[in-house]
């Protein structure tokens, strides 16, 4: 599927399995930081909406704004986190790596790398927004 052209019904129509759809206040901040600190990849990026992939993974953002007949946007704070335990994990991405990138592109380091009793460095990075972005690789 070209995500660059697809149109919203056929996008609609193709999805299948376990979604994801960040509502965010700033779309096209949020895609410049995933693509910088995860290489990920944004598609038809507009004030409003976003596709985003990872891999052969996708999921969406969405601005506060399209939430108008969303039965979730009087849950949404203006202000402060919004994803309170949320944790996307990206296991395809070096923590390490992410931790001094997600930095220096203005996320919060929750958790620095760790090695975890469950096979997996890791590290907890915080966007703009409060969701809990979680960089993984297998422990050798």
């Amino acid at each position: 599927m070209d995500f660059e052209t697809v149109g919203a019904g056929d996008f609609g129509r193709s999805l299948r399995g376990v979604g994801l759809n960040l509502a965010v206040r700033d779309v096209t901040a949020l895609c410049g930081v995933l693509e910088t600190v995860f290489a990920m990849k944004s598609h038809q990026v507009t004030a409003d909406f976003a596709i985003v992939t990872y891999g052969e993974d996708v999921f969406q953002l969405h601005s506060d704004g399209t939430y108008h007949s969303n039965p979730l946007l009087g849950l949404l704070p203006e202000a402060g986190a919004r994803g309170a335990g949320l944790e996307i994990r990206l296991y395809d991405t070096d923590p390490d790596i992410a931790a001094k990138v997600g930095q220096a592109a203005g996320m919060h380091l929750l958790q620095a790398p760790t090695d975890k009793p469950h096979g997996l460095r890791e590290c907890y990075l915080l966007c703009e927004n409060g969701y809990a972005w979680v960089p993984s690789r297998p422990l050798e």
